[in-house]
């Protein structure tokens, strides 16, 4: 369960009754770009994901797989990421053997955030993002870019009422 596994830094900057606004620290990602994909079709950029943090890279190395797995659409393109362990800076970092698997330095962001257990079918986190956009919108925030989808389990192993998953919609945030 995603509870052994490091995630992301953040500091929860305020809690409203349906959502949180979180402020995530900077990381360096893992990331797949796909034509395509859809949230339950995600097997095939997670193996070349995983496949690199399992070994496949110039050095071989093992690097331990962290959570939440994220995915999201940005135009005509379907992505996922993998944030690496905190430990690692980005010139530690092995190249991996698969040139469709790209490190990048991800600068930390202020997102909303809405929790769901269950499933995450195409159909039910397109649902969840409409209603975090219109609970964002309520409280007079703005978003900034795409909804990602962020899967903290694994969904072939934890029972889907134990299955813990999270919308993220970056926004702007006015301290």
């Amino acid at each position: 369960m995603a509870e052994d596994l490091e995630e992301p830094q953040y500091e929860t900057l305020r809690k409203y009754k349906k959502f949180e606004v979180r402020k995530y620290a900077d990381t360096i990602q893992a990331r797949v770009v796909t034509q395509g994909m859809d949230y339950g079709n995600a097997a095939r950029p997670f193996r070349r994901i995983a496949g690199y943090i399992f070994g496949g890279n110039e050095r071989q190395q093992s690097i331990a797989m962290t959570a939440p797995v994220h995915i999201w659409k940005s135009e005509e393109e379907s992505l996922m990421a993998f944030t690496m362990p905190s430990e690692h800076k980005m010139e530690d970092l092995p190249i991996p053997n698969d040139s469709g698997v790209d490190l990048l330095h991800v600068e930390g962001e202020v997102v909303a955030v809405l929790k769901f257990s269950g499933l995450s079918r195409p159909s039910k986190v397109s649902r969840l993002q409409r209603k975090l956009t219109n609970l964002i919108e309520v409280e007079g925030l703005t978003s900034s870019s795409q909804a990602k989808l962020a899967v903290y389990d694994n969904p072939m192993s934890t029972l889907p009422f134990m299955r813990r998953n999270e919308i993220h919609i970056p926004i702007e945030w006015v301290v």
